[in-house]
């Protein structure tokens, strides 16, 4: 088994290549390219990991030492000096950039200097460590709060005072974002002999620990920086809070302080007492304990039974690992939030390593062979569902396997690492991880950076109520049994979860429940249907729709299971639509006075032609479609017979304007949204589906443009009697096959009306 889980761990090696996405800070599995900043639609907060510093080269450096690919490290580490800048104009996440590209280069600092140590890699002066704290100083503006809890973001140039750094207006921060510092800062300051970087991190770890919750000893999920006042009062061990209770035992390990430990084990006996109820962990309120605060868990608090292994808690660690194994034996992957009944409560799952980790460590302190069977269900579902030709594609839905085009830099610096150290045998490790702690992203820092005593004057340690515990890699049960009892009823409690209860139907209802693929969100009797299975339709402000299921307003039980199964089914059926990410399509203004120098960004349609198989394109003269909704046959058919129609969003499916427009004659159409001041600068590429139908019937091309760029094409429409456009899969030069009639147009008129568009949308303007 070592052996083919190192031949697949190895094949990273091609995705480090400079193939598809080099240097940009991650690779787009599916589409095969680089997801830079700016160039690709935004993704809110997510985006923030990215600062245009080839964050995925960085984020797995340490992961190709540790995989022994020495030519590849040192290629790695040359790339980074040589091609790596840190003074981008760019606002980034503290939290994400600190544990990713600083834990980056201190650990590919580690390794270098190891493999230096060794004979090779005798050129190496140091360079990563110049980085990492060059890096470092480019972080510490965000500290300046009289908490000294740090802003949540920072300008890698400007720091976050004044206009030009686009950030610093912040007053929120979650619980892990300031307090996991400590290993890198720390790191920095006994790498580089500047205690700057370790007494920031160890502020914020203070004021974070005056903050608890004094009578539960609880922390909550985000808190003000400047007054420290809690603002989500929620406690848990996932999202918001995981990472900052790591960091606190993970800081006694690598510094020897005691005063860490002691924290950690206040927190943890608090985290047992009112959040643990094995195998399940339910956030609770931080000031009445004993009051559950949510009914779902989080895929992020998988990593907590390895922080347990680590505290030497076995047996609530290998409790709580087994019911996840089992929730993501039932859908291939950990869904990103799950229910207490174990049930899909977010659908996404982003290839997080959490799960692994903890596998890892509970096989370290058990040997237990059982662990190394999850480890190869992990690996194989991986390979099965995951991956894609250009490297592994995060599932955009565990239920029905549709992908993202997208691969977090955290999936190899994590994942590989713990799924070959899982493993690997001892000839295949070439120096010793126990020699070292791991980072939240599983970055390897050398325990030798612990100083003898570090405990520093103050209050006076109370030791009465924790143990003294270090990471434990002996079998701690002899009888194998043991563990086996322990997971068995979990695994029961799984399976058998939530059968359909054999009720009538609710009387009054009378027929069958309400399909997905018949749902029309303008139909009242839809509507009336979604209002007794407890759903709610929201519109929003982009002009999409979002269906909201409250189980509790549902008029009966089995209505509200009803509900379930229509929300289920319409994800499925909107996962089935977007099982491929389409690239942007373009609309190219052709005709006099454009020349083709205008191009609309436009959302593709999941049926009808496909443009990118279409080496020219088609081209046509546009006409607005009456009726402009296009949902019922057209009064002016002969006019659009032979042109493309410009219809508007709304009243009904895609694919019924397709069809209307269609029989009417057009050789093509354009949907312009009916959400006012909705552009593609702003807005994620919108693409248009199908109807839950067979649509091999459409076979014209139909493209989407916003409003913004919908208003350029109806005001040239207005200026001129006749727009000739191109719909194509991406812009042609601006000089091929435009006629000589149209060049011949004086140039005066031309540049007249190339400037008015240019005022209306600059962004969207070729130059000359």
């Amino acid at each position: 088994m070592p052996r083919s889980v190192s031949k697949h761990v190895g094949n990273i090696r091609c995705m480090k290549r400079n193939d598809h996405a080099y240097p940009a800070d991650e690779l787009m599995p599916l589409t095969c390219r680089g997801r830079v900043r700016g160039l690709e639609p935004s993704r809110g907060d997510i985006d923030d990991a990215l600062g245009k510093f080839s964050l995925t080269l960085i984020d797995t450096l340490d992961t190709l030492a540790l995989l022994n690919k020495t030519v590849e490290f040192e290629e790695a580490v040359r790339r980074v000096v040589a091609d790596v800048r840190l003074d981008n104009d760019i606002v980034v996440s503290v939290f994400e950039t600190n544990i990713r590209v600083l834990g980056g280069l201190l650990g590919g600092h580690s390794m270098a200097v190891m493999l230096k140590e060794s004979g090779r890699m005798v050129w190496y002066q140091d360079e990563l460590l110049h980085m990492a704290k060059d890096l470092g100083l480019r972080l510490l503006p965000a500290f300046n709060t009289s908490s000294g809890l740090p802003y949540p973001r920072v300008n890698l140039r400007y720091g976050v005072r004044g206009p030009e750094t686009r950030t610093g207006t912040e007053t929120d921060t979650c619980t892990a974002c300031a307090g996991t510092i400590i290993l890198e800062f720390a790191a920095l300051s006994r790498f580089t002999g500047d205690p700057t970087f370790e007494a920031h991190a160890r502020r914020a770890l203070d004021f974070l620990w005056e903050k608890r919750q004094r009578h539960s000893n609880l922390v909550g999920t985000t808190i003000n920086i400047h007054s420290g006042e809690w603002v989500r009062r929620d406690s848990g061990v996932g999202a918001g809070i995981d990472s900052y209770y790591e960091y606190l035992m993970k800081a006694y390990i690598l510094l020897g302080d005691d005063r860490f430990l002691q924290r950690f084990n206040t927190h943890y006996a608090s985290i047992m007492k009112y959040i643990s109820q094995p195998p399940l962990l339910l956030d609770v309120h931080i000031h009445k304990p004993l009051l559950p605060a949510r009914t779902w868990m989080d895929s992020l608090l998988a990593f907590f039974p390895g922080l347990q292994v680590l505290k030497g808690d076995i047996q609530p660690a290998i409790e709580t690992h087994e019911m996840l194994y089992q929730v993501t034996k039932k859908h291939n992957f950990l869904p990103e939030a799950f229910t207490t009944d174990f049930r899909v409560h977010w659908a996404q799952h982003p290839l997080r390593p959490e799960f692994a980790e903890s596998t890892y460590f509970l096989y370290k302190a058990t040997r237990d062979p059982y662990y190394l069977e999850v480890g190869r269900t992990i690996l194989e579902n991986l390979n099965r569902f995951a991956r894609v030709p250009c490297g592994f594609a995060a599932m955009k839905d565990v239920r029905t396997g549709s992908h993202e085009d997208r691969m977090d830099s955290f999936f190899l610096a994590e994942m590989f690492k713990y799924l070959f150290l899982l493993f690997a045998e001892e000839e295949d490790l070439h120096f010793n991880v126990e020699d070292y702690v791991f980072t939240t992203e599983a970055h390897l820092l050398p325990l030798s950076l612990s100083t003898a005593s570090n405990s520093q004057a103050g209050e006076e340690l109370d030791d009465s109520n924790f143990e003294w515990t270090c990471p434990n890699t002996r079998l701690l049960f002899p009888d194998p049994a043991f563990p086996r009892n322990l997971r068995e009823p979990i695994k029961s409690a799984v399976d058998n979860s939530c059968p359909r209860p054999t009720t009538h139907r609710e009387p009054g209802m009378g027929r069958p429940p309400l399909r997905a693929q018949d749902f029309m969100a303008n139909n009242p009797e839809h509507l009336e249907l979604l209002r007794r299975m407890g759903v709610s339709l929201i519109h929003l402000k982009d002009g999409r729709v979002q269906l909201v299921q409250h189980a509790t307003q549902a008029v009966s039980a089995v209505a509200a299971e009803d509900g379930m199964r229509f929300m289920q089914e319409m994800m499925e059926l909107s996962s089935q639509q977007q099982k491929e990410q389409l690239p942007p399509r373009a609309v190219q203004i052709v005709s006099h006075p454009f020349f083709g120098r205008v191009v609309l960004t436009a959302g593709p349609a999941q049926f009808g032609m496909d443009l990118s198989k279409s080496s020219s394109g088609v081209r046509g003269f546009v006409t607005v479609a009456e009726p402009y909704k296009g949902c019922s046959e057209l009064s002016n058919g002969e006019i659009v017979a032979g042109r493309i129609a410009l219809l508007q969003r709304g009243q009904c499916m895609f694919a019924e304007k397709a069809r209307h427009i269609q029989k009417a004659g057009a050789i093509g159409g354009i949907v312009i949204d009916d959400n006012e001041g909705s552009s593609s600068d702003t807005a994620p590429l919108f693409q248009m589906a199908g109807d839950g139908r067979n649509t091999d019937d459409v076979t014209l091309p139909l493209l989407f443009l916003f409003h913004k760029e919908g208003n350029i094409l109806l005001e040239a429409l207005k200026e001129n009697r006749e727009v000739e456009v191109l719909l194509s899969d991406k812009a042609r030069d601006r000089g091929e096959r435009l006629s000589k009639t149209v060049r011949r147009h004086e140039y005066e008129k031309k540049c007249y009306y190339v400037r008015k568009v240019v005022h209306v949308a600059s962004s969207t303007f070729f130059p000359f």
